[in-house]
């Protein structure tokens, strides 16, 4: 009899722990120690255009870190593509921009240029990318 109900006391316990472990509410998620660039989009479609335009985008990124972020280089795939960028630290919270401008001179077909963005953020490097088609002048004026 004291064995059964031990073990009746047992399963109590048990399954109240079980419970109440179910139960806790998550834990939030806490910010990254250090600068964390997080963007708002990774690569831009610039669709189809005709040989020798200019496309120029802005990549827009926030600092969701907890220290400053400061972008040191932007490395590309192909000297066809110009990068800008905030220079000035970007403090935790604020957002900062990344110009890419790709000049289609002497390029046809698919093209995906990329930009590598050397920074002090706690995930290391990251990149973005341009991408579309170049088309000759005249099929891209056809259309």
């Amino acid at each position: 009899m004291t064995k059964m109900l031990l073990l009746a006391l047992g399963l109590t316990f048990a399954g109240t722990a079980a419970h109440a472990q179910a139960t806790k509410p998550a834990k939030a998620t806490a910010k990254p120690a250090g600068p964390q660039i997080e963007f708002s989009e990774v690569k831009y479609d610039f669709g189809t255009i005709k040989q020798g335009d200019i496309v120029d985008h802005v990549f827009k990124f926030k600092n969701t870190g907890t220290q400053p972020l400061v972008i040191s280089n932007i490395g590309v795939s192909c000297g066809c593509t110009t990068p800008s960028w905030t220079k000035e630290p970007v403090q935790p919270g604020k957002t900062g921009t990344i110009s890419a401008k790709f000049n289609s001179a002497g390029k046809m077909g698919m093209q995906t240029k990329v930009l590598t963005i050397d920074s002090n953020s706690a995930g290391g490097s990251t990149t973005v990318s341009l991408v579309g088609e170049v088309k000759e002048a005249a099929t891209a004026s056809a259309k």
